[in-house]
């Protein structure tokens, strides 16, 4: 389930293999509209005969996300919609969100289990989780847009 390589890349473009048609896209202004989405994910999931642990790492994936763009993005802005595309295919799941923030380096975001003296107080674990459950996660130069892809586990 977890990813063997913890870094991230930058790409203003999907990679060439993305699927561009059945996408569904959506407006998001509060997270608590996350949990109706990933429902409907996770039924759609079922219906392709994904294990019960891909359909909980994409809902998981897609709160961490969408509260990270309100949160940190928006400032929580409720007045800013976070774009989010999601792609159920027969292999794997594409999940696209954009904010209308100023964007971050994922890198230099604070480990939360690492040992340094400078250990954030209160640690960030989105990215974390997101790296832990998805097979890669690809951001903008600018990070204000990251598409994560979760591919079926075998059964």
């Amino acid at each position: 389930m977890q990813s063997q390589d913890h870094s991230y890349a930058y790409h203003d473009a999907p990679p060439s293999d993305c699927p561009t048609d059945g996408w569904k896209r959506l407006e998001v202004r509060v997270a608590a509209e996350t949990a109706a989405i990933a429902r409907q994910l996770e039924a759609q999931m079922n219906t392709l005969g994904y294990p019960r642990k891909d359909s909980f790492a994409v809902g998981l994936v897609l709160r961490e996300a969408v509260a990270n763009a309100i949160r940190h993005g928006h400032r929580g802005d409720a007045q800013r919609s976070v774009l989010l595309a999601c792609h159920v295919g027969r292999d794997e799941v594409l999940l696209e969100v954009i904010d209308e923030g100023n964007g971050f380096n994922p890198y230099l975001v604070a480990d939360p289990l690492g040992e340094s003296q400078e250990r954030d107080p209160s640690p960030r674990w989105g990215l974390l989780l997101m790296r832990i459950y998805t097979n890669w996660i690809r951001f903008n130069k600018r990070g204000n847009r990251v598409l994560l892809c979760k591919r079926r586990s075998p059964d």
